[in-house]
């Protein structure tokens, strides 16, 4: 995997990083318009486990899983776990390659804890875990994964309800450990771009108030970080249209850069 650090662990918001950010995500909504009239310009399908992938090239897993026998099979966004994808991580891996440099493919590919494939990724990316129902050999697995460096971005869910049906499955993952609040000074929101003040408005609903939850290693590394009340990936999903105002959508590719760049420096 090849990789290309930035200059400034602090780049500040109005300079090179900024700028970038806003250029990449201008050229986006103007590729909307090939998209509109069939080019299918983002219309790339996520691989899926098995399938032949560019190992010379960083690329992040999007975890499929089972739901529970009481869970509806999905949405019309199709099954919970694909939710935004592959737009929201193609997007995503434009917009690091923009300002980070970094040499990423853009397929997002489907992975599970139900095999050995997971490990070919250090940074997955998870929704709707208020439906997770993972197996015995399932939480061993994504144990495995984490201890040894995986990272694991978990977002898209709200409601109490579904944040204690994830919590539960984490205890069958590490029994004992709990999800914690992470502070705005951590590295993960101050490493790249300062965000430590910056708060993503919930695309689906003002009302919802964000929390940014996270469970860590005996070391202190940050393992997974979870975006609860929030759904950041239907703005890098939209970003080539007008759904949601430009700004707002900066804010959250702000947020997928530094997660990313926290889990491949830390």
């Amino acid at each position: 995997m090849s990789r290309a650090w930035p200059r400034s662990r602090h780049a500040p918001v109005n300079k090179r990083g900024t700028s970038s950010l806003r250029r990449a995500v201008i050229f986006l909504a103007a590729a909307f318009c090939l998209a509109v009239f069939g080019a299918g310009f983002f219309g790339l399908r996520a691989q899926q486990e098995g399938e032949t992938q560019d190992e010379t090239k960083f690329t992040m897993g999007r975890v499929y899983f089972d739901v529970p026998l009481w869970a509806p099979l999905g949405s019309g966004a199709g099954a919970w776990w694909s939710h935004d994808t592959p737009r929201g991580e193609e997007h995503l891996m434009k917009i690091m390659a923009e300002v980070t440099e970094l040499d990423a493919n853009p397929e997002p590919h489907v992975i599970s804890f139900k095999t050995d494939d997971c490990f070919k990724y250090p940074v997955a990316y998870m929704c709707e875990v208020g439906y997770l129902s993972l197996t015995d050999e399932e939480a061993h697995r994504m144990s495995e994964y984490l201890l040894r460096g995986g990272f694991l971005i978990v977002d898209d869910f709200r409601s109490d309800l579904a944040l204690q049906l994830f919590e539960q499955n984490l205890q069958k993952v590490f029994p004992g450990r709990k999800l914690e609040e992470v502070p705005r000074t951590d590295p993960i929101f101050t490493g790249f771009y300062d965000i430590s003040n910056v708060f993503p408005v919930p695309p689906y609903s003002r009302f919802y108030i964000p929390r940014y939850l996270g469970m860590r290693d005996d070391k202190g590394r940050l393992m997974m970080i979870v975006d609860f009340n929030n759904d950041l990936s239907e703005y890098w999903e939209w970003s080539d249209n007008s759904l949601r105002p430009i700004d707002e959508t900066n804010e959250a590719y702000k947020y997928g850069v530094n997660y990313l760049m926290y889990a491949l420096t830390h």
